[in-house]
């Protein structure tokens, strides 16, 4: 079993900057994969940035150079710098981690921050 746990969500300013953070704890697993998705009031859940193991990242159009991603692996934990905010920024955002425990592998998703973005 894996756990995640999301903060840094809160009210900013259009214009202004958060950091979300997510880290994921348990016993003997290992991460493949870690993303963010946003999901706003009476919409679908959508992708925002993931990064892999190896580095890979990519973003949803919606948030290129504005929001950057990182991890840190030796702490289990995701980051995602959103600067620029603009009000339709405002939602929800879950972490998600595909994990391998015992060789098997699991998605498991974090309660969710909200983000608030004011004009």
């Amino acid at each position: 079993q894996v756990q995640l746990v999301e903060s840094g969500g809160g009210l900013v300013q259009a214009g202004g900057s958060l950091r979300l953070s997510c880290v994921a704890s348990g016993s003997d697993f290992s991460i493949d994969v870690m993303a963010w998705y946003q999901q706003a009031p009476g919409k679908q859940r959508e992708l925002v940035a993931i990064i892999t193991k190896g580095g890979r990242i990519n973003y949803s159009d919606s948030v290129k150079g504005r929001f950057t991603i990182s991890a840190d692996n030796a702490k289990n934990t995701v980051y995602l710098q959103m600067n620029s905010l603009k009000p339709e920024d405002t939602a929800v955002y879950y972490c998600n981690a595909d994990v391998v425990i015992g060789g098997k592998g699991f998605r498991y998703w974090g309660q969710g921050t909200q983000v608030t973005v004011s004009s």
